[in-house]
């Protein structure tokens, strides 16, 4: 079991603490210590929870009960004690010098009714008044951020309470924190307190990016803010749409106000955005009128929140009543129940992204979550409807999640539904377990999950290979296609190419090259439609006919083949010399697999300098493609790919296979790259029986070795100038 794997529940977990022996406690406090522990390092470091917000909740009641019962038991460990997690070593160290605790949690009217009676016992004010401020509980990552003399100085996680995160870098890049606070009244010192969160729509976004982009999908709002914000590289953060909430301050030179609600009024004024939701109250009444409003709004407010947060309004009032373990006696959490329902899976859908991305989709019998009505549910990736996480360790125990299943549906962020686990003894015994599908159902090609070579490991994401006529996929290649380093034609823009894919007159890249000899025979030509006159149509077929004849390396990007860029085209077309000789070479490549050994073609192409096994495996699952090739070989009928340059005659390497080892004395490996191309040599980055001539410089080793073994002609470097002058 990893570090941050939580131990499986204990089977003393189903009897009442009341009715617990001692010993069965002790055992039971023990086994809830693990649990929690683990629970507590995947949600604070490693932004991954196992379980939501309520079972955690259960569980850390089930521990406080267990000691209230046998308080004997309680030990300086305590996790009552305790505030987060020790800091991760990732990151330095900033020490609060006012702790950071966490809240005494309620969950029923009843346990709020006895916290203001109990505030009001405590001060001694019989029925006397005592103003309570109501907010709404953020569900984000808490954050203190440190101003002196009005300047934002350095901002820290919460950690353990006591000592927390340095994210300050971080922290500056979040447009809604002020660098510097404006107003009379700020004090030289102070540390204000909220939380860094994302909103409903930013984390929809950022969540289709990382799908797309075959990374990590985030569980819900929450997940998404704290993993951006503890990234190492502050870019990363800069990428993300961070927001926050100020509510709470630590150490203060002085204070601008005497209430709780005075100074959060004081933060607004100096810049810093708070929860326009929050009120004053004054009995319990007045505290759950609000509690019940803000839960009718939640699912509108388009940000994430598990509860409402109330507090004692008057500082000296909270000075009184002080602390008790890790939670202040004068605030009180009230969590919302956790927003689940229980509904039939009847259908999975796979929905095809503009990148070829394969997700898919549970189609429900429609349910009330939350007072919103949900019929689709994410399930993520193939790997999750298999039971498996994203580091290959089971989730939902291993429990697969099939047609037919009942299962628990969650709105994750208030916004985003997904399926979180299944009631198993309702599984229907026709359900069978899903195949997730190896083509593409929009149109019929190979769907393939790409392996890292250097880690063995799938991606999570399996995607179409049929690029160029995949209508799903169709506009955004298609624009890629026209793109400024592709074949770039004039005219034929980004809401061009819409058009006319919505008009059926381009669905893949030759129809681009049709549409003048289309255009003359049809009815309705295009200076007939909305935005389209004689002339504009004039100059896009003249700019289209300029385009017939276009650089190899140019028309090979194009095809937008993934993993290739301008880079790694100009690879290609330099080493192969022509798009037929490409295609070729890619058809009869043999990737090694367990049934298949690879052949000298797809040893080639893994040899061409700066083309790995990724890049190779792209291409060739591009052209495995029949659709693709039909594709290309109608292309090619309107197009003349031209080689990148002339060979240099008379050159003693002109078509040799050339490679580079060892430490170059007279110029870079970059220079003599482009020296052995501009001769017309090929240059490969490892040593095969295919290779001509090796370069050895001083440091030479293993590709040496080879070349020697192999009986290649093995030269220095002065005798390569010798060769080639």
């Amino acid at each position: 079991m990893s570090a941050s794997t939580p131990s499986a529940p204990s089977p003393l977990r189903s009897i009442p603490v009341e009715a617990l022996a001692r010993e069965d406690a002790a055992n039971e406090l023990a086994a809830l210590t693990d649990e929690i522990a683990g629970h507590d390092r995947r949600y604070y470091e490693d932004d991954a929870p196992l379980v939501t917000d309520a079972e955690y909740d259960r569980l850390r009641r089930r521990y406080e009960d267990i000691e209230a019962r046998f308080p004997e038991l309680k030990t300086e460990d305590s996790l009552s004690e305790k505030v987060g997690v020790q800091v991760s070593s990732k990151f330095a160290k900033i020490t609060h010098s006012v702790p950071m605790l966490s809240l005494a949690n309620a969950f029923s009217d009843e346990e709020v009714e006895e916290f203001v009676a109990r505030v009001k016992r405590f001060l001694n004010l019989g029925d006397g008044e005592v103003a309570f401020t109501a907010e709404p509980k953020i569900d984000g990552l808490s954050c203190s951020l440190r101003y002196e003399k009005g300047r934002l100085v350095s901002a820290a996680t919460r950690g353990d309470g006591a000592v927390g995160e340095d994210v300050t870098a971080n922290v500056r890049t979040i447009g809604e924190i002020p660098q510097k606070l404006a107003g009379q009244d700020v004090p030289d010192v102070i540390d204000v307190r909220g939380e860094v969160y994302m909103d409903a729509e930013d984390f929809i976004a950022l969540n289709a990016r990382q799908a797309e982009a075959g990374k990590q999908i985030f569980a819900n709002p929450r997940n998404a803010a704290a993993g951006s914000l503890r990234q190492l590289d502050s870019a990363i953060t800069a990428s993300r749409p961070l927001r926050f909430f100020a509510y709470a301050w630590g150490e203060a030179s002085a204070l601008p106000a005497d209430t709780q609600h005075g100074v959060v009024q004081a933060f607004a004024r100096w810049g810093l955005p708070t929860n326009p939701l929050t009120i004053l109250a004054h009995d319990a009444a007045g505290l759950l009128a609000h509690y019940r409003h803000i839960g009718g709004e939640r699912a509108k407010l388009g940000y994430d929140i598990d509860g409402v947060v109330y507090k004692v309004d008057r500082l000296d009032l909270q000075r009184r009543l002080g602390f008790v373990s890790r939670s202040p006696r004068w605030a009180l959490a009230h969590k919302f129940p956790a927003e689940q329902a229980v509904t039939v899976l009847n259908e999975i859908d796979i929905q095809v992204g503009r990148t070829g991305a394969l997700t898919p989709v549970a189609k429900l019998a429609p349910v009330n979550v939350g007072g919103v009505v949900v019929s689709n549910a994410t399930l993520h990736n193939e790997d999750y409807i298999r039971g498996i996480g994203g580091d290959g360790q089971p989730i939902r125990d291993g429990v697969d999640i099939r047609v037919g299943d009942t299962v628990v549906v969650q709105r994750a962020g208030d916004v985003i539904p997904q399926v979180v686990s299944v009631v198993l003894e309702k599984r229907p015994a026709s359900a069978q377990p899903y195949h997730f599908p190896d083509v593409c159902p929009a149109c019929g090609s190979h769907a393939v999950r790409e392996v890292d070579p250097k880690t063995g490991k799938q991606d999570a994401v399996r995607r179409c290979t049929g690029g160029l006529i995949c209508p799903a996929q169709a506009v955004e290649r298609l624009r890629h296609f026209v793109s400024r380093n592709a074949f770039d034609i004039e005219g034929l823009g980004e809401k061009q190419v819409h058009a006319f894919y919505e008009w059926g007159l381009v669905k893949e890249p030759a129809d681009i090259f049709t549409l003048e000899a289309r255009n003359a025979a049809s009815l309705q030509r295009i200076e007939n439609r909305d935005g389209w006159g004689k002339t504009s149509v004039t100059n896009l077929f003249a700019a289209i006919e300029s385009r017939r004849k276009i650089a190899l390396d140019r028309f090979v990007f194009a095809l937008g083949i993934r993993h290739v860029g301008e880079t790694n085209a100009r690879r290609l077309a330099r080493h192969y010399g022509s798009m037929e000789a490409l295609r070729d070479a890619a058809v009869a490549a043999q990737m090694p697999k367990e049934d298949v050994v690879a052949n000298d073609a797809w040893a080639e192409m893994i040899n061409i300098e700066g083309i790995g096994a990724v890049v190779a495996e792209a291409v060739v699952d591009f052209f495995d493609e029949p659709h693709n090739r039909d594709a290309l070989a109608a292309l090619l009928k309107e197009v003349e790919p031209q080689p990148l340059e002339a060979v240099a005659s008379g050159s003693p390497v002109s078509g040799k296979t050339v490679v580079f080892t060892g430490s170059l004395e007279k110029m870079t490996r970059d220079e003599a790259k482009a020296m052995a191309e501009r001769l017309g040599a090929k240059v490969a980055g490892s040593v095969s029986a295919k290779t001509d001539i090796v370069v050895a410089g001083p440091g030479a080793g293993s590709k040496l070795e080879k070349a020697r073994s192999l009986n290649v002609q093995v030269i220095t470097e002065d005798e390569w100038f010798e060769l080639v002058s």
